[in-house]
Formats: C-alpha cells, structure tokens, sequence
C-alpha cells in the first residue's frame, strides 16, 4: 500500500539526501491569502447543470460548494450577461435596453444562491464579457458614456441584493479587453456613492498593462483593490509586487481535467504564490455543464453535461483544489518565502498558511513533474524525483505534536491513483516531520481535524440525448431560458404569445448587435442550439414568427448537422433553411453566414405570421417545407455528416418560435407528405 511508504522514513531510502524546510513565523508572515475559486460564465458553461433532476444536481453542487466536502470552492466567479457570445454560448443582459430591467434572466443568479447556502462565506465576484448595444450606443465601446455603464453594472449589484438577498464582493471591468481609466475611477465614485464601499474592484482580468498607469494616477491606483491578470504561467512583475497590491490570478487553468489537468492546477496553485505571490487564484472554467462538441470541453474541475441521463463525472482537479480549500480559508496567511513558502530541491512546491489566530497551521506541498503537469499555455521544462524532506516547526508552531496528513497521487501509463487520501495523524517529534515524497502528488499536513472526501451516490451512467425530441415550451415561465437550449447569439426567452393559437413561445430578444467580446457577434445573426452532436439522419420543424413593431424584415432559419458553437460560432457549418417571409424567399446555405448558397428562390406559401420550417436530411440529399408544401430539395455532398439542430434569425430582432420536433427522418414519407422520400445513399 502506498500508504505505508509515505509515513516516516523507510530504511530502504536511507541513501536519499534528507532536505530540512523551515516552517517557522517568527520572521513575521507573508501575504493575506485570498481564496481559491472558479468561473461560471465566460460563457455559458454551466448552463446544463440546472436541468439535472433535483437530487443529482444537489449533489453536483455539493461537490463544489460544500465546505470540507469537494472543492469547497472559496470564490465564485459569475460573467455579468451581456446578450453576446462569451465562450460556450451567450448569457443574458439584465438590461437588454436601456428601458428594460429583469433580475431573474439566467442561471448565474441560481448558482450565486447554490453556491451561499451551501458556504455562506463564499465571496461573489461579477465581470462583464460582453455588454448590451445600447451601452455602447453604436459604437461598440463600451465607455462611450462611462457614467451610463457604471450605472449599468450597479443595477446588476442592487438586483443581486434586492431580489436574490446576495451581496456581492468583487467585480471586474471588462475581460480580457480594452479598459478605460476614466470608467474604472467612476465606477469606484459611482459605487461609493450608492453604499457599496465594501465591493471591491479587480483590474483588469488581462495583463499587467495597467500597472503603469497605476502608478501615475493616483485615484486610478486607490480605485483598484487587487490587480487581476489571466494565465501568468505562475510568474508576475517586479512593478507589480512593489504596488503593495494583492495579486489575483483572476482566470487560470483552462486545461483538460483528466490527470495531467489535475497535476497543472496542483503546480499552479501552489507555484502561483511561490513564483508570483498571487493571493487569488480562480480557474475558467468550474464545471463543463455544456454540450460535447462545443469548444473547450472539459477544460474544467468536473464535467456534468448528461442531465437527461443524470451522469456526472468528478474529475481530479476538484480534489487538487481540495488539499488547499478544505483546510485554509480567505483571510489566512502565508508564511514567508524560506519560512514555510518555497521550491523543493528535487522538484515541486510548499506553501505554510496560518488562521488568522495563529491557532492552526496548514502545509501544502506538489511534486508535479513537467511532463504530467502540462498546462495549455506554456510552461518551463523541471526535473522532479523522489525525495526525503524534513518539515521542521519552528516559532510558535514548535509546539505542534501532531498534524493530519492528507495526500493525493496521480497515476500514469496505468499506474494507480489515489485521491484526497487520509493517512491519519503523523505525530511531530521535536518539532519535525520526516516524509518521502514522491513525483506527482499532493501533500497536506493541518492542525485542523475537518475535512473528508465527500461521496454521495453513484451518478447514473450517460445516455445519448433524448430522440425524438419536442418542446412547446408550456412549461417555463416568463423570461425563463428552457431546457437544453444552448444560445450562441441573442437571447432567447420564454414569453406568452399575443396568439391565441400559440401560448408560451420562444422570443429572440436582441433588438442591435452587442458590445461584443468575440468575433462571432460580427455576423449580426443571433443563434439557438440543442441536441446531439453525433445526430445525421433526421426530420426537424419548428414554428417561426418574425416580430412586427422592430425589424419586420428580419428572417428566421431552421438548421441542422451545426458542426460547431461557442467562439467558433461565426464558422458555423450544416444546413440552414433561411425564410424571409416579407420577401416571400427563401435560401439555403451549408453556412450561417449565408455566403454558401445551395439553394435559393421564391417562397410563395410563406405568410406574415406564423410559418412552420421542416428539415429533412438523410445521408447526402436534404429536402425543405414550407407550411406543409414542398419547397425544394438539394444534394448535401460538402456539408457536414453530423451536428445540431439550430435556429434563429438573419439579423437582429424579435422573432418567436414554437413547437420544435425532431424525429427520425426513416419515418417520413416522400414531397407534401406523400408516400415515398427518394434520397441520395451515402457511398
């Protein structure tokens, strides 16, 4: 058993070099340690994880936000919705125009409210990926009127405490983009002005850039609380440690959250203090609760994507951030560098973290190799072997006998591993504690008695996604985004429909293209998907209506084999059924941006209201209908094989849609529902 190599020193490992580390406070401590979180947003990962059957999502949730249970995540992270794509999709504006305001749009709410009942210590931290266009105002700058897009981001913060009781700690500026110091200064008057004294800015969620101008304005450098960068690789600036500010890696990880994941997130916890003295560390994303097939998938501290199924995976790097979670809190403290803090001598890290009393004493300690430890953005080459150390107490904390040891090992080319492991308490003789530790693992020592590896019930195993498939969308209620529907443009919202032939619909909300974050947005369409990547031979349909008071002329689309989504949006590529019924025309193109015409003509049968689009594709031949009338027919020999079904709109504005379907398309019956379909076969 691994367990019984770990302890004190073996006989057979007499001729290792011991190394002593001092952990000692009687130099004085280092920095305040600010916690260690994760995003939901950035966009729309966590979308699937609300439509998990209620037990099952408690117990997903459970195991990121329960203290001393999972991650017992520190600080979470939310994107304020700007109605634009963000990573995985779009999430909801709060104010899609500037007469509107609804605080109940969304899942980040809900999560916030998860996250609090489970650890209502948890800190809350909103930033922006993309804004509303009327921020903007035509310009696609979202500082046009820095006074307006305070006011924006304040209305988020009063309607996180007036309507979901949650008070908001951080919040950001604009990320990963440009940021103007005029805007940062006014919102920090702008939040004094309104009470939030204790909301704190973090800068800028990008680059060093800004400590510059930091330094030459000092409003701009009382303004901000924490400079906040993205993937530093572990390293900071010599200007930024000489502000005195705490330094937040405000984004990190965005790795593949199999093992060598969980050996990255194990280094860059650690090494982000010892290299960089970050104080916060948060990882993009917390949970991949978006569709397979979509970019960036897994790149996250648990998967949980099955919700027709109920599967969910706890992956790794939810027990990494655990040996640090379960056994400090925000507001510990770092020992100094040589004290407690440092590199081992033959590879990988130790970070000592004492209770705000000084009662309580936390080590943590990764021997991550460089091969198993690969992280997406670049890292340096390492050496790490096994090694015999001696921790030796000093200071107040001499007086230490026992600690609990908790360890974790990553396993390789078939080797075993053991997570989140509970060895026992090791009992300190004169202060010291010997250890072997070997490559790849994860070390803690505490004073504290809490912490477990949590477990509830076996999860089910996965499913493909439910077929055939219909939703009339009777179910939700008003502004709701229902079920499995993943927006990539606009905002798509339940709404009652002003026809009596049609109750709850689905309504496009974007009335002008967003201050947007991605490429993406630029093709000014707006974009729905749902289903399984995996799906090729089907029949789809669906209701459309374009709106009447904005934009009567938009068209809408039907689409199927979508091959792709999130910040690769603007490459859509399937089959897409454009109706443009003011024109009475149609076109179908093999991209979303219209530019690959397969077909294209008059649709005479297409009304002013309602119009019913079907789909049907089997292997290289696609036929569309119109209302029930067959309208054309087109080879698809350079279209994808498999993808989504999609839908939305050719331009911005409102446009409903009801009664989606989606079948197999062996069961339909040939032009005007006849009797026989004759399709090209797939050689």
């Amino acid at each position: 058993m691994f367990s019984k190599l770990i302890m004190f020193i073996l006989l057979k490992y007499c001729h290792l070099q011991i190394v002593t580390y001092g952990v000692d406070d009687s130099r004085g401590l280092g920095r305040r340690f600010d916690g260690i979180g994760a995003i939901s947003g950035g966009g729309a990962t966590s979308l699937l994880v609300r439509h998990y059957p209620t037990k099952l999502r408690d117990d997903i949730l459970d195991y990121l936000f329960k203290p001393n249970f999972g991650a017992s995540l520190q600080i979470l992270k939310v994107e304020i919705g700007g109605d634009s794509q963000s990573g995985e999709g779009s999430e909801a504006s709060h104010m899609h125009n500037s007469w509107d305001e609804n605080y109940y749009r969304g899942y980040e709410w809900w999560m916030m409210k998860e996250a609090k009942k489970r650890n209502p210590d948890i800190l809350l931290y909103g930033l922006p990926w993309g804004w509303p266009g009327w921020i903007g105002n035509g310009t696609h700058n979202p500082y046009y009127n820095v006074n307006t897009t305070a006011v924006y981001i304040i209305k988020w913060i009063q309607g996180a405490k007036k309507y979901h009781d949650l008070d908001i700690n951080f919040v950001g500026i604009w990320n990963e983009l440009a940021y103007s110091i005029e805007y940062i200064k006014t919102l920090r008057r702008t939040l004094d002005q309104n009470g939030f004294h204790d909301v704190k800015i973090v800068a800028v969620d990008g680059g060093f850039e800004i400590i510059n101008d930091m330094l030459k304005d000092p409003e701009l450098f009382d303004a901000i609380e924490y400079i906040g960068v993205h993937y530093p690789g572990t390293e900071s600036t010599e200007a930024a440690f000489n502000t005195g500010k705490q330094l937040w890696s405000s984004e990190d990880f965005s790795t593949f959250n199999d093992n060598i994941g969980a050996g990255c997130w194990a280094r860059t916890l650690n090494q982000n203090y010892v290299n960089g003295l970050f104080t916060g560390t948060i990882a993009w994303n917390m949970i991949s609760g978006y569709y397979n097939g979509l970019p960036f998938i897994r790149q996250s501290l648990m998967t949980a994507n099955s919700p027709w199924s109920g599967n969910y995976v706890i992956n790794n790097p939810i027990w990494v951030t655990a040996h640090t979670t379960q056994f400090t809190a925000p507001g510990w403290r770092y020992l100094k560098h040589n004290s407690g803090v440092g590199k081992l001598k033959n590879g990988g890290s130790y970070v000592s973290l004492v209770s705000p009393d000084g009662k309580n004493l936390t080590i943590v300690m990764e021997t991550m190799t460089s091969l198993h430890s690969v992280c997406f953005y670049q890292q340096p080459k390492f050496n790490v072997s096994l090694q015999t150390i001696t921790l030796q107490l000093k200071g107040s904390f001499a007086k230490i006998d026992k600690m609990a040891l908790w360890y974790s090992r990553l396993g390789y080319d078939g080797g075993q591993t053991e997570m989140m492991k509970y060895e026992g308490q090791v009992d300190v003789k004169d202060g010291k504690i010997n250890l072997n530790l070997y490559p790849d693992m994860v070390v803690t020592l505490t004073t504290l008695t809490t912490g477990q590896k949590g477990s509830h019930l076996n999860p089910p195993q996965d499913k493909p996604f439910p077929f055939p498939y219909t939703e009339n969308f009777e179910e939700y209620n008003e502004t709701e985004q229902p079920k499995y529907m993943a927006q990539q443009l606009g905002c798509f919202e339940v709404h009652i429909s002003t026809d009596g032939n049609h109750g709850n619909v689905l309504r496009q909300m974007v009335l002008e293209q967003p201050v947007y974050w991605t490429a993406a947005d630029r093709l000014k369409r707006t974009a729905n998907l749902i289903g399984d990547y995996s799906w090729e031979d089907i029949t789809a349909s669906i209701d459309a209506k374009t709106g009447k008071e904005d934009k009567w002329y938009t068209g809408v689309f039907l689409a199927a084999r979508v091959d792709r989504g999130g910040v690769k949006t603007r490459k859509f590529r399937g089959i897409f059924f454009y109706l443009y019924p003011s024109l009475q025309m149609y076109k179908l193109t093999s991209d979303i941006g219209g530019k690959s015409v397969l077909k294209f003509g008059a649709a005479h049968m297409a009304n002013k209201g309602w119009n019913t689009l079907k789909l049907i594709l089997q292997g290289y031949q696609v036929e569309g209908y119109l209302n029930g009338q067959y309208l054309f027919e087109s080879d698809i020999q350079n279209v994808p094989l498999t993808g989504f079904v999609g839908f939305g709109t050719s331009d911005y504005g409102y446009a409903d849609y009801d009664n989606l379907a989606i079948y197999n398309s062996e069961k339909v019956t040939r032009q005007n529902d006849p009797e026989v379909l004759y399709f090209v076969p797939r050689q």
